[in-house]
């Protein structure tokens, strides 16, 4: 899939359409910048964008992914050749996957993370000028399980989709 011929060819619909990237991007709930960025072919429209934009375009979604209009039987092979590109580029592994809810969560949770083991240090030292090393020990342990707990439900949720659990009020 060329994200530059699909971004030239969303730009020249929504010009037909007599839409501005504002007013496309209002209609589908993203900004203008967003639509920018797949006119530029920096970005493709996110999968659950693909039927309302083409609904918008006045295209379907083969012809979106394709780039261009299609008939008959040119319209068939890029259907096939679609599906199996997307189904190639969406495809993560689970470790990949993993990884990425992993490194999500220690990017939202950076500050808290510094503060909790500026404070798990601080006790430590506390802990070691008094000759607790057992303690100190136990300390950092729980530390770790702790925040490992933390981080591994949050990125298990997210691998396998486990609804999150409800908020008591």
């Amino acid at each position: 899939m060329d994200q530059v011929k699909v971004g030239k060819f969303i730009a020249a619909l929504r010009k037909e359409q007599g839409l501005t990237q504002e007013a496309l991007g209002r209609k589908l709930g993203v900004t203008n910048k967003t639509v920018s960025r797949w006119e530029n072919g920096n970005y493709m429209p996110d999968i659950e964008l693909l039927v309302p934009l083409g609904e918008v375009l006045g295209i379907t979604v083969n012809e979106l992914l394709a780039g261009e209009r299609l008939s008959g039987e040119r319209f068939r092979e890029k259907a096939d050749e679609n599906i199996v590109t997307m189904a190639r580029e969406s495809a993560f592994t689970v470790k990949e996957r993993t990884e990425f809810f992993k490194k999500k969560w220690r990017k939202e949770r950076f500050w808290f993370i510094v503060l909790y083991s500026a404070l798990c240090g601080a006790l430590s030292l506390y802990l070691w000028l008094n000759g607790w090393l057992v303690l100190l020990a136990v300390l950092w342990l729980a530390a770790y399980c702790y925040l490992n707990n933390r981080m591994m439900a949050y990125v298990e949720g997210r691998v396998y989709g486990r609804p999150k659990p409800p908020v008591d009020s």
